[in-house]
């Protein structure tokens, strides 16, 4: 992979990423649709928007816009004006009736960016309509309800991926080849960090003048299911799962440091045990002004770890690996989390799609550690 998809660091923040993913959408990201065209054997898929409330929303438009064998027909929201500024920088038709969108056989997969609350409805009609489906993180409010979605995506057989767009990034994917390899002997703990400055920064303010680009919604945890620490604690804890498997228990603590967005957590910490017995902690809010260290793992054999978008290796079973300057033998990073959709529905296969069931297993867990940070308690995931 060239520049484009390597520009997004290791936990990168939000904004980097919407700006990143839109250098990407005109990157070699695109390479194989667009050499698919120039021979003539590219089909265009047929998108529709359920939702765009969602931050990341603008970047995903135009990482759609770049590719061409891409229509987004349709752009539905419950907030008319957010529907039609999307629909305006897409070419799309508004609709007022997400059925309209279910109900044309032309439509063959949606990008769900509503508001988290709205999610489990939205997919569930997805489903039963039978279109694939990108559901921006998290997959839903609850464990229940993200379970419930997870078992319709699977018994209609369709394409589902969420956004988890550091499984793209070169360092994890070595890290996990590494594991595999058990260059690390036996792994003893791992550190996961996702923070970034939103609070500080006002990001979620109301903009009176702008609501299309209001995202205020994200920082009340009625509607988006989590504060500071589920919205980027998620990202992390995917890799994290990606990397170790599934949580055994878990407990936590997460605050309001300023008050900027109410009650809602800002800042947050968890210390986890994953079924293989790995220990892992957890940071993740909003009022960090950088986040240095996104990522440590050790074992007995080795230990690798991400310093200030540098990956640093070191093990006695890879020659060469002593820990002491950047490794930078990495291997190429996949498309971004859209593309592969995107690529998946046009039958381009070994995309390497999140799975439903692993999406609800990441509500899951992060719904425990809230849980456990409000009764002061060790919690097992449901």
């Amino acid at each position: 992979m060239t520049t484009p998809i390597r520009s997004i660091r290791h936990g990168a923040t939000r904004r980097e990423f919407i700006q990143a993913a839109g250098a990407a959408a005109a990157g070699v990201a695109l390479a194989e649709p667009l050499r698919a065209l120039a021979q003539g054997g590219a089909k265009t898929v047929t998108l529709a928007f359920a939702g765009c409330a969602h931050v990341h929303t603008p970047g995903f438009v135009k990482l759609l816009k770049s590719r061409p064998d891409v229509k987004v027909k349709y752009v539905w929201d419950h907030e008319a004006a957010r529907a039609e500024v999307r629909a305006r920088d897409l070419g799309g038709k508004v609709v007022a009736d997400p059925n309209e969108i279910w109900s044309d056989p032309d439509v063959a997969g949606v990008v769900i960016c509503s508001e988290t609350t709205r999610h489990h409805e939205l997919v569930l009609a997805a489903a039963k309509a039978k279109k694939h489906m990108f559901v921006e993180k998290p997959l839903g409010s609850t464990a229940k309800e993200s379970r419930e979605m997870a078992d319709a995506i699977e018994k209609a057989g369709l394409l589902f991926t969420t956004g988890y767009f550091m499984r793209t990034q070169p360092a994890h994917l070595f890290i996990k080849e590494q594991i595999a390899k058990g260059s690390f002997g036996k792994i003893t703990r791992v550190r996961g960090s996702n923070c970034h400055s939103a609070s500080l920064g006002g990001w979620f303010d109301v903009k009176p003048n702008d609501p299309a680009n209001t995202w205020r919604w994200m920082a009340d945890p009625k509607i988006a299911g989590v504060g500071a620490f589920g919205d980027l604690g998620t990202h992390s804890l995917d890799i994290l799962m990606w990397l170790l498997g599934d949580v055994e228990t878990i407990t936590a603590d997460v605050k309001v440091v300023t008050g900027r967005y109410g009650d809602c957590d800002e800042s947050g910490e968890a210390l986890m045990e994953f079924k293989n017995g790995v220990i892992g902690t957890l940071a993740a809010g909003w009022v960090d002004v950088e986040n240095p260290v996104p990522l440590l793992i050790s074992g007995t054999e080795g230990h690798a770890v991400i310093v200030k978008n540098e990956l640093f290796f070191k093990s006695g079973k890879v020659d060469g690996a002593d820990g002491r300057k950047p490794w930078t033998a990495l291997p190429e990073a996949p498309p971004l989390p859209l593309h592969q959709f995107v690529n998946a529905i046009a039958g381009q296969s070994g995309q390497p799609l999140v799975t439903p069931r692993e999406a609800a297993a990441r509500v899951s867990v992060m719904e425990a550690a809230y849980k456990a940070a409000h009764t002061h308690a060790w919690v097992r995931p449901a």
